[in-house]
């Protein structure tokens, strides 16, 4: 296999991944699957980590993540 094939796989496989994620957390259901809306939380979400509040958010987004994955 090429190397552009492994790492297309990879760049899949991870992107597959943060999609089943948006599942999990229930966004979808939650907004009706608006891609639009889902797109303004996400820039809505990187604008919070890029301000002054970003390592707080990051800590408390963070440990609620770990918590999360801990009680499946």
């Amino acid at each position: 296999m090429r190397t552009w094939q492994v790492e297309r796989r990879q760049r899949t496989q991870h992107l597959i991944e943060l999609g089943g994620l948006v599942v999990k957390a229930g966004i979808v259901d939650l907004t009706g699957d608006d891609r639009a809306m889902i797109y303004g939380a996400a820039l809505w979400m990187a604008d919070k980590l890029r301000s002054d509040q970003g390592e707080q958010a990051r800590a408390l987004w963070a440990a609620k993540g770990r918590q999360a994955f801990g009680n499946e």
